[in-house]
């Protein structure tokens, strides 16, 4: 038997191999035709963005997982964009990611430090120096086609600070911008 992603070492945590290999079963069959147009599994490239797993010693080395879920997330999104365009029509699907697209760029384009809330006092939250910086690109993406890309989206970080950026109200915009990237691919 083969083993899809490599493991850590007994010591080091990875993913549970059980929740990987379960979650990916479902994601075979969901993916499947037949399956996602009759009364098969109900798998989204949301759901797929937002998978997250348990930690074990001897787990799946994470980054692997990791990689192979954006590429299933990509192809559910694509999967996603082309019902969307047989339903509604090129000029419908579009509007709508203009839509959104404009809702993202009105909160990106809010003044320096006030773009989110913030987190309580005590709080540890993001970064504002580090989120406005990388926002400033993604205005540049929304507003000229600045060359941002799906991945520069999924793998940001930021440094943390007491009083910062609330990180949830954060990661919500970034998924929405990763929804309207992957939707005019």
């Amino acid at each position: 038997m083969s083993v899809p992603f490599p493991r850590t070492r007994n010591s080091s945590l990875g993913y549970d191999v059980t929740e990987v290999d379960e979650f990916l079963a479902q994601a075979r069959v969901a993916y499947d035709e037949r399956a996602t147009e009759g009364n098969g599994a109900v798998l989204t490239s949301e759901v797929v963005r937002s998978k997250a797993f348990s930690m074990t010693k001897g787990g799946y080395y994470a980054p692997a997982v990791d990689a192979a879920l954006e590429r299933l997330e990509d192809a559910f999104a694509l999967r996603e964009r082309d019902r969307a365009y047989q339903a509604a029509g090129d000029e419908a699907w579009f509007s709508s990611a203009r839509s959104r697209a404009a809702e993202i760029l009105a909160r990106l384009e809010r003044p320096e430090r006030q773009k989110f809330a913030k987190a309580g006092f005590l709080q540890v939250g993001y970064h504002p120096k580090d989120v406005d910086a990388f926002v400033a690109y993604l205005v540049e993406y929304f507003r000229a086609g600045a060359d941002v890309t799906v991945t520069d989206v999924r793998t940001v970080v930021f440094r943390s600070k007491r009083g910062g950026y609330r990180e949830s109200q954060v990661d919500a915009v970034l998924d929405a911008v990763v929804d309207v990237m992957l939707a005019v691919r």
